[in-house]
C-alpha cells in the first residue's frame, strides 16, 4: 500500500494531497535546521540529567506531604541545570501555564507594588488574574496595580515609553513570548534580551519574568540565559513532551523560586511538601523527548505558514521568517472558515476524531473560542491542536503534533475540510 493511498483512506483526497508534497518540496532546508536546533537541545537535556545523577530511584512515586522526595527534589535540579537558573519549581500541583503565572506574579508582588507589561495585552486568561477584568482574587484587588507599553505599530518595543512606564512602583515586569491569542509577532530570545537588559538599565532592581509558553526547545538558548530572573511555563506544552499529564515549572533566581514555592503550598512550608503521585517517570521521559517533540511541531507549524500563505491567507510568522515558537496563526477572515479548519485538526486526531469541534464560552475568555484537541492528555498544546476566538480577524492558532508526521495530517485535513466547504480554492 503506497503512502498516498493510505492519506486517502484517512479523508486525504489526491488533490489535496499533491498540494501538500509541492510545498514540502522547498522546506527541507528548513526542516535540516531545525533537526540540528534539536540535537543541541537533546545534549542539553541529557547533559542536565548526568550531571544530577538521575537513577531508577529518581522514578518512585510518594504521597500525602511528599518529604524527601528525591525524584521530585532531582528533577528540579535538572530542570535548574537545564535552563542555567539558580533554582526551579516543577510541580504536578501546578495546573497550568495561568496557574504557574499567578504563583510567580503573586509570589513576587506585594501591596502597593506595581506590574509592568511592555509588550501590550496579556494573554486573555491573565486579564482576570491581573485584575484589568474584574475577578476575586485578582492582583488588582490585593493592592497591586497594573501599567501597560504597547508595541509600536512595526511590531517593536516602545522603548521611550516603556522607560516613561518604570517608576519607583514598578516592581515586576512581566514579558509574554509568544503572541498569544493575538497577530503580533513571537519574540525571539535575542530581543527579550535586549529588552530585559534596558529594563534593568532602568531599574537595576526590577524583576522580569518571562512567559516561555511555546517557546522552550524552539532555539539553542531560552530567556533564562539572556538575563530573565524567573521564566514560566507548562508541562502539557513543550517541555512535557507529551507525557506529562498535568504541571507547570517555574526557573529562575533562589530569592524567586523560593517565594513562588511559599506562595504555591504554604509559608514556611515550600518546596518541602508536595507529593509526586506516580508522575516522576513521565516528567523525566517527558523532558528528555521534548527536544524531539518540538521539532515536529515547528516542522508541522512550518509547513502550515506555508501551505496557507500560498493561498492567499495572512499567516503570522509567514512562510520564510524565524520561528520563536510552535504557534502558527492564520487569519481565516470568517467564523466558518474558523469551524471548517478546527473541524480538520480534530478528524486527524487519534483521540475523539469522530466529534465536531464548535465554538463556545470558555471560563477566563471574553469571545466564544473553538478548540480542536483529539489529545491524550486534555488541553495538552504540544499535542496537535488548533484554537481561537471567534472574533475579527478570525484568526485560528495552531500548535503541536508529537510528530511530524500526524502534524502534517492535520494541516492537510484542515485544507480538506475547508476545500470542501467551498472556502479556499487550489492553485492550478
Amino acid at each position: 500500500m503506497n503512502l498516498e493511498k493510505m492519506y486517502q483512506e484517512l479523508g486525504i483526497s489526491p488533490e489535496i494531497y499533491e498540494y501538500g508534497e509541492r510545498i514540502l518540496r522547498d522546506l527541507y532546508d528548513r526542516f535540516d535546521a531545525i533537526d540540528k536546533t534539536a540535537e543541541y537541545n537533546q545534549a542539553k537535556v541529557i547533559k542536565a540529567m548526568q550531571d544530577n545523577r538521575v537513577n531508577a530511584g529518581c522514578f518512585a512515586a510518594t504521597t500525602g506531604y511528599g518529604y524527601d522526595d528525591v525524584g521530585r527534589d532531582n528533577l528540579e535540579r535538572v530542570y535548574a541545570s537545564c535552563f542555567h537558573t539558580e533554582a526551579a519549581l516543577v510541580r504536578p500541583q501546578i495546573t497550568c501555564g495561568t496557574h504557574a503565572l499567578t504563583v510567580a506574579l503573586s509570589a513576587n508582588l506585594l501591596p502597593g507594588d506595581e506590574l509592568l507589561s511592555p509588550v501590550g495585552s496579556p494573554y486573555d486568561t491573565l486579564e482576570e488574574v491581573i485584575g484589568i477584568r474584574e475577578s476575586k482574587c485578582s492582583l488588582k484587588e490585593y493592592g497591586v496595580s497594573y501599567a501597560q507599553v504597547d508595541l509600536l505599530p512595526d511590531g517593536g518595543f516602545d522603548y521611550d515609553g516603556i522607560a516613561k512606564a518604570i517608576n519607583a512602583k514598578t516592581k515586576l515586569i512581566t514579558i509574554q513570548r509568544s503572541k498569544g491569542y493575538a497577530t503580533r509577532p513571537t519574540f525571539s530570545v535575542e530581543q527579550i534580551g535586549k529588552l530585559i537588559a534596558f529594563c534593568k538599565q532602568v531599574k537595576p532592581d526590577v524583576v522580569c519574568m518571562v512567559d516561555n509558553c511555546y517557546g522552550e526547545f524552539v532555539e539553542e538558548t531560552e530567556p533564562s540565559d539572556v538575563g530573565a530572573d524567573m521564566i514560566v511555563g507548562s508541562l502539557i506544552k513543550n517541555p512535557g513532551g507529551g507525557l506529562a499529564p498535568i504541571g507547570g515549572y517555574i526557573c529562575g533566581t533562589k530569592a524567586c523560586v523560593e517565594r513562588c514555592a511559599y506562595r504555591l503550598s504554604a509559608p514556611g512550608l515550600g518546596q518541602e511538601v508536595g507529593a509526586n503521585l506516580g508522575l516522576m517517570p513521565s516528567f523525566y521521559q517527558g523532558l528528555f523527548l521534548a527536544p524531539t517533540v518540538v521539532s515536529g511541531a515547528l516542522k508541522g507549524a512550518i509547513f502550515a505558514a506555508n501551505v496557507y500563505e500560498k493561498l492567499g491567507f495572512r499567516v503570522i510568522p509567514n512562510g520564510s521568517e524565524p520561528r520563536h515558537d510552535i504557534i502558527q496563526a492564520v487569519e481565516l477572515g470568517s467564523r466558518e472558515a474558523m469551524v471548517a479548519f478546527c473541524k480538520g485538526i480534530q478528524a486527524a486526531a487519534p483521540v475523539d476524531s469522530y466529534v465536531d469541534p464548535i465554538p463556545w464560552a470558555m471560563p477566563g475568555y471574553d469571545s466564544e473560542v473553538i478548540m480542536a484537541a483529539g489529545a491524550f492528555v486534555q488541553g495538552s498544546s504540544i499535542e496537535l491542536s488548533a484554537d481561537g476566538p471567534i472574533r475579527p480577524p478570525y484568526a485560528v492558532y495552531f500548535q503541536g503534533g508529537l510528530t511530524w508526521h500526524h502534524a502534517k495530517l492535520g494541516i492537510l485535513m484542515s485544507l480538506q475540510k475547508m476545500w470542501e466547504a467551498g472556502l479556499v480554492k487550489l492553485p492550478q
